[in-house]
């Protein structure tokens, strides 16, 4: 941000990424203006770790595997070890207990929590969690649920996602 002169950003993160999100916000409050999640993880659940099991086995067949390559500069190594990185963290028993609510306690700007009802990753325990832990922001976060729809509701639901965003985002930033 400092390197592109930007003073405030809007995190706006899917799936690990929006922990990410979260967690960058708690580290830099004073920077972060607001926080989307789109299909978010907050806490190690057993239908996350059915999901990532479950993902795990699909992406051991080499057709899977090169198709998530293309998202990795079609590097089959690089994909293995992104794969490798995620399932194996999640599926670690020092993982078992891991949780964004140090870092949700943190927030100091609007959250927007969205999750598919059909999520294989996370319930809807995730955004609500995301949503409703208090914060230096005034009031909870918002959460909203998507029917119909799994984990990656920026290609299943693209409209309902961006007039969810848009909605969000007039609503906490027109008048600035």
């Amino acid at each position: 941000m400092n390197h592109f002169g930007i003073e405030k950003a809007i995190l706006f993160g899917h799936s690990v990424g929006g922990g990410m999100a979260i967690s960058a916000a708690a580290q830099f409050p004073n920077r972060i203006a607001a926080v989307i999640t789109e299909s978010a993880q907050a806490f190690v659940e057993d239908r996350t770790l059915e999901g990532i099991r479950a993902a795990k086995k699909n992406f051991a067949d080499p057709e899977q595997l090169a198709r998530l390559a293309r998202y990795h500069g079609n590097d089959l190594k690089k994909a293995q070890w992104v794969l490798d990185a995620w399932t194996e963290t999640w599926l670690s028993p020092e993982f078992a207990n891991w949780s964004l609510e140090e870092d949700l306690r943190k927030l100091q700007c609007p959250v927007l929590a969205m999750h598919g009802d059909r999520d294989e990753f996370g319930s809807e325990q995730h955004p609500k969690m995301i949503a409703s832990l208090p914060s230096a922001f005034e009031g909870p976060g918002e959460y909203v649920m998507f029917e119909g729809c799994g984990h990656v509701p920026h290609r299943e639901k693209p409209e309902l996602v961006l007039e969810t965003v848009a909605d969000f985002l007039r609503r906490h930033f027109q008048e600035q």
